[in-house]
C-alpha cells in the first residue's frame, strides 16, 4: 500500500486514521495472506475438494498457510504465500500457440510471468484448472514448488480437457 505523506494528515487525528486502515484493508491481519474463491460447477468442485485433501503439509520447505477466506478450492503456503486455487476458469493465454509451458513431474503447467515479476502457473490437460501463484519474492525458486504439487494433482485431477 502506497502512504502519501501530507501535512494536513496530523490534523484529522487518530480515528479518521483508524476509519482510512478500515476502509483500505490495511491492518496488521495484512500478513495473511488472501484468495478470491473460484466458483467452478459440482464436478470440478468435487475434483478440488479431493485435491484438497491430498495437498502436502509443506511446499519447497514453507508451512502451509492458508488464505481467507478459508475454503476447499484455495490454500497457501508460506509468507508471501505460494498460493494454490483449484477450479478456475481456463486462462485466455492458453489459446496462444507461442505461450509458455513446463512439465513438472508430469504435470503440464502454463507459465505466465507478470509485470510485477511475480509468476501464475496453471495446469494444462487436467479435468479442471489448478492455478498456482508464485509472489515476486520467491521468482528465484522458479517452477520448484511445482515438484510438491505434482503427485497430488496427479491422484485427484485425471487427465482430460476442463469443461
Amino acid at each position: 500500500m502506497t502512504f502519501f505523506h501530507h501535512r494536513r494528515t496530523a490534523a484529522f487525528g487518530l480515528p479518521v486514521l483508524a476509519l482510512l486502515f478500515a476502509v483500505t484493508g490495511c491492518s496488521s491481519a495484512d500478513d495473511e495472506p488472501s484468495a478470491a474463491v473460484p466458483s467452478p460447477g459440482a464436478k470440478v468442485t468435487k475434483l478440488c475438494q479431493n485435491l484438497d485433501k491430498e495437498l502436502p503439509k509443506k511446499v519447497n520447505g514453507l508451512d502451509r498457510n492458508d488464505p481467507e477466506p478459508r475454503s476447499a478450492l484455495t490454500a497457501g503456503w508460506g509468507g508471501p504465500a505460494i498460493i494454490l486455487r483449484c477450479g478456475v476458469e481456463r486462462p485466455a493465454e492458453m489459446n496462444d500457440s507461442n505461450a509458455d509451458g513446463a512439465e513438472v513431474n508430469g504435470v503440464g503447467w502454463l507459465v505466465e510471468k507478470r509485470d510485477d515479476g511475480s509468476y501464475v502457473f496453471t495446469t494444462t490437460l487436467r479435468t479442471a484448472y489448478v492455478e498456482v501463484r508464485l509472489p515476486k519474492e520467491r521468482a528465484d525458486e522458479g517452477a520448484g514448488p511445482l515438484t510438491d504439487f505434482a503427485a497430488p494433482i496427479k491422484k485427484a485431477i485425471p487427465e482430460g480437457i476442463a469443461d
